[in-house]
């Protein structure tokens, strides 16, 4: 391979001992631990018995194409390589080197069928992490093949994952390599890129994902939070405002509108909610939809996006029918929406108005499962979440129009 990739030292050693069947690369994002791995998988594939497929696995296809193909056929990183990337957008297999590739996405544990039948000889997986146990172990054993061999990248999960306790701490027990990188391993990024991502990272997050650690999630969700910096009594004028929905029949119903201010600031600037419990009635659609309509008529704002809760289809529906604008579903994934509230919150960016009574009383006790945790799987406890999912809709739907005002020194 020709081109202009240049490899520090630590990536040219973990290229040289990956010579194990099982071979994994972890720690912290943009560590240089993907290129090293990608490189790896070439020389493999390069070398690998044409009697078993070769397989690229990861979450979904979509994943695959961004986080493998997309850096294979990219020319400033692989050189002439990147000429011998053949994949149409959508399609299950791919040509690389000459050899055919066959993508397999593995959203859920459903996917362990597609390996069924299956004989390999080389297997690339990324984001080891986040896909299934059961496809995991059904894949390695689809890698029959004398000499087959598995390469696999991620970044650090919780303490009690399967990936860590079943394989990397029974590294001496298995035929696995392992090789841990940090954002120093990658020379090629400057001082003021480190600082800038590192700002986009915060608590748990920024342990796992700046420092490589593997922790657990413990405690308060929310650990930056504090009364005294988070929450205002006054507002400053605001230059844009969207509004974050999570709907309830019989569990409460909130509304939490969130400001730009004219100082630069995140607001959560009110809060509209109904608690169909403790008022002892329950409300229709239609009533949902005026009572909350009526309420921003009130505060004189018009949001530009209101963003529902995605389980919430017929509110959604409802509130389109009465003509209220920008309504779309909000961006559900949880964990990636905690971590957006975690950064606005830690940062400063984020401030909430004491007038938001139900989101004050929910962050202090919005906390990780330990049971959950015990298990290596990050889940908040469904408990009096209802304002702080209404707060993470739309402050994670509008990740994209807030991130750029996070600064280094943040």
């Amino acid at each position: 391979m020709t081109g202009p990739l240049p490899l520090s030292d630590k990536q040219l050693d973990s290229i040289r001992r990956a010579d194990r069947r099982i071979n994994i690369w972890h720690g912290s994002v943009r560590s240089g631990k993907t290129i090293a791995s990608l490189v790896r998988f070439l020389l493999a594939l390069r070398r690998a018995p044409s009697s078993g497929l070769v397989v690229v696995v990861g979450r979904s296809l979509q994943t695959i194409e961004r986080n493998c193909l997309d850096v294979l056929a990219d020319p400033l990183l692989f050189g002439d390589v990147a000429a011998e990337v053949h994949h149409t957008r959508g399609a299950t297999t791919a040509v690389i080197l000459g050899r055919v590739v066959h993508l397999v996405g593995a959203s859920d544990a459903r996917a362990e069928g597609r390996l069924r039948g299956m004989t390999a000889s080389l297997a690339y997986c990324d984001e080891v992490t986040l896909l299934p146990a059961p496809f995991f172990r059904q894949l390695l054993a689809r890698l029959s093949v004398p000499g087959a061999q598995l390469i696999g990248t991620t970044n650090p999960d919780s303490p009690k994952h399967w990936l860590r306790t079943d394989y990397l701490d029974r590294a001496d027990e298995l035929d696995l390599a392992q090789f841990h990188f940090q954002l120093a391993d990658n020379p090629s990024l400057s001082e003021a890129y480190v600082a800038s991502l590192a700002a986009e990272f915060t608590g748990l997050w920024r342990r796992r994902m700046i420092l490589g650690e593997w922790v657990v999630a413990e405690g308060a969700i929310y650990d930056a939070y504090d009364e005294q910096r988070h929450v205002v009594d006054e507002l400053p004028g605001m230059r844009r405002y969207w509004l974050g929905v999570d709907y309830g029949t019989s569990n409460p119903f909130s509304a939490v509108l969130l400001g730009l201010g004219d100082d630069g600031l995140l607001y959560a600037v009110a809060e509209w909610r109904h608690d169909a419990r403790a008022a002892r009635r329950q409300m229709t659609d239609a009533a949902y939809s005026r009572a909350v309509r009526s309420w921003l008529a009130d505060l004189d704002v018009v949001p530009e996006w209101t963003f529902i809760d995605p389980s919430a289809a017929s509110f959604l529906v409802q509130l389109w029918t009465d003509g209220h604008p920008g309504v779309t579903r909000a961006s559900n994934e949880v964990l990636d929406g905690i971590r957006s509230v975690s950064v606005a919150l830690d940062s400063g960016l984020l401030r909430i108005h004491r007038s938001c009574e139900g989101l004050l009383a929910e962050i202090p006790g919005y906390v990780w499962d330990e049971t959950a945790a015990a298990r290596g799987e990050d889940r908040p406890v469904k408990k009096d979440d209802h304002s702080v999912d209404a707060l993470r809709y739309v402050t994670h739907s509008t990740a994209h129009e807030w991130r750029g005002l996070l600064t280094p020194s943040a």
